[in-house]
């Protein structure tokens, strides 16, 4: 039997590919929203394995399951996630703030 759902640590670590087909990074954690109780966006977290790390919201509505692959597929490139906010390893970044209004469709609404 197939269904839809899927606990949420087994969506953290997945792979996530970008419109261009390369591989953006994967998810880290997923901002879920106290009051609905609906996924409001996911962060992905990009850079190799010696690198240092950025760390990207995306909407989680713009991310879609590919099951062939068994990894998430954006309809935004490398250079779009860095258009928006971001976090750096180690920075202090509020998730929670989404009072500012970002151009790219594939971030938070405010």
């Amino acid at each position: 039997m197939h269904h839809t759902l899927v606990p949420s640590d087994r969506v953290e670590h997945v792979c996530v590919f970008g419109r261009d087909g390369t591989k953006l990074g994967s998810i880290e954690r997923l901002m879920l929203d106290k009051v609905s109780g609906t996924v409001a966006y996911a962060v992905i977290k990009t850079g190799g394995v010696l690198s240092s790390h950025h760390h990207y919201p995306v909407r989680w509505t713009a991310l879609k399951f590919d099951p062939e692959r068994q990894a998430f597929a954006a309809e935004v490139t490398l250079d779009d996630l860095r258009t928006g906010p971001s976090e750096f390893d180690g920075d202090e970044f509020d998730w929670g703030d989404r009072s500012h209004a970002y151009t790219h469709p594939n971030y938070w609404a405010v």
